[in-house]
């Protein structure tokens, strides 16, 4: 794949898990990144570990608010003057929460406002740069948009929504960017938290060999498919939606 010497890149979550591995990727391949997180903790514990303050810019970023939206596109262009991508990956990762006869308006509204509506606020101010250099969008979204387990209304619905959003706004973007959604499957990430929450998590032969795959997937998994979205050479490639799970979701299971 071509480099990416000369383009800027917004990532938000992308201070730990999977974010981070795509911002991670992204400047491997010479991209300027800004990490917008909500975690200053994560975020300048990255910004240490990187150590690349000329290819990389930490962005204190609530995505649900949008006075930190517009201000992280403010500091965006302030860094490097453009913005060829964003990914949306900010969300909340936790998927069960309560039954739906239990479950609270504010943690449901939590999480849509988070998940859903802050890609909303993030395209909406960085439309009109994406514009400009005919970029793209990647929005992160989740398996659970399309499969369920119990007690997951309100993760579902706003990765659901996620999806929706992705094909309408390519639609409505026709021609000037392009907007793709990405759906996870299970990705290891316990080695790109920060160091107060992180934790290296032990992956039996069962878990891997569950996914047709014959493997968990790793962020890499998710940031070269990323990666590749962004780029020119996926041009033709609008208004769709990927499943990147090993193939769980095409597997029948019985229970015998």
């Amino acid at each position: 794949m071509k480099d990416f010497s000369g383009k800027t890149v917004i990532v938000t979550g992308g201070a730990q898990g999977i974010g981070r591995g795509i911002a991670e990727y992204l400047l491997e391949r010479k991209c300027r990144v800004v990490v917008a997180d909500i975690d200053i903790e994560a975020g300048l514990e990255l910004v240490e570990i990187l150590s690349t303050p000329e290819m990389m810019m930490f962005v204190h970023t609530d995505v649900s608010v949008e006075h930190d939206v517009a201000n992280c596109v403010a500091e965006t262009l302030r860094f490097t003057g453009r913005i060829d991508g964003l990914v949306n990956n900010a969300g909340i990762a936790r998927p069960g929460n309560a039954p739906i006869t239990e479950l609270l308006l504010e943690d449901w509204e939590k999480t849509l406002s988070t998940n859903l509506t802050g890609s909303f606020l993030m395209v909406k101010h960085a439309a009109p740069h994406l514009m400009a250099q005919k970029g793209a969008v990647v929005n992160i979204a989740s398996t659970r948009a399309i499969q369920s387990e119990a007690n997951t209304e309100a993760y579902a619905a706003s990765k659901g929504g996620l999806v929706a959003l992705s094909h309408a706004m390519a639609i409505s973007f026709s021609g000037r960017i392009r907007v793709n959604a990405i759906l996870p499957g299970w990705i290891d990430v316990s080695d790109l938290k920060k160091k107060s929450a992180g934790k290296h998590v032990h992956l039996s032969r069962l878990d891997h060999e569950q996914h047709p795959a014959g493997r968990v997937g790793r962020a890499e998994d998710i940031a070269a498919l990323t990666a590749f979205l962004l780029s020119d050479e996926a041009g033709f490639i609008t208004g769709q939606q990927f499943i990147a799970d090993g193939g769980m979701t095409r597997k029948m299971i019985y229970v015998e």
